[in-house]
């Protein structure tokens, strides 16, 4: 099994790094192939909201970056891990710009999906999705928030399984290790 981790912990949160380690060490230790993508480090233009990748170059952004080579990535997983600090509920720049270039992944065609108009699938396959996302301090909206947007990115996404936890930055690890392996609980990772 291929996991994919798009770390999104920019160049001022490094600190972070530590529990997204974690992450990849349980990862392992569970028979996964594991890919971390420090987002920080690699190249991406802003998307430029043309819509070239659904009608010019479907399913290829028209922009010739890395971009191009994380999303392919994306595709071909079999869990995608989005690792953000929480910014006002939502992901990290870093993070967000990788996601919004991926856009290709789906189709430029409608279709409903318990009642609510979303893109059609582009491929028959989707890999599971979570997000793992890390707040200095509690703070219940932000976690609302950030649960909701991982649970709306994975219905647009096509997703067939999800789930979200929120961390806090002074957690201990044997604290963190156990949200850890209790979200890959509900997500089925685990053998």
């Amino acid at each position: 099994m291929k996991a994919l981790v798009l770390n999104g912990v920019g160049k001022n949160t490094r600190h972070l790094d530590r529990i997204a380690e974690l992450i990849v060490q349980e990862l392992r230790s569970l028979q996964w192939e594991v890919e971390d993508l420090i987002l920080r480090d690699i190249e991406i233009a802003p998307c430029m909201g043309c819509f070239g990748c659904w009608v010019q170059t479907p399913g290829i952004c028209v922009i010739d970056d890395n971009a191009r080579e994380v999303t392919r990535k994306m595709i071909q997983s079999d869990l995608v891990l989005y690792f953000t600090p929480i910014t006002f509920g939502g992901y990290s720049s870093d993070l967000k710009k990788a996601l919004d270039r991926s856009i290709s992944l789906i189709s430029p065609f409608f279709t409903r999906i318990n009642g609510e108009v979303h893109h059609q699938k582009r491929y028959a396959y989707a890999p599971k999705l979570l997000g793992v996302g890390i707040l200095h301090q509690p703070d219940e909206e932000s976690e609302r928030i950030f649960k909701t947007l991982i649970s709306r990115n994975a219905i647009n996404m096509h997703n067939p399984a999800h789930a979200a936890c929120v961390m806090y930055e002074d957690q201990a690890e044997p604290e963190i290790q156990r949200v850890i392996q209790a979200v890959f609980n509900k997500l089925g990772v685990r053998p």
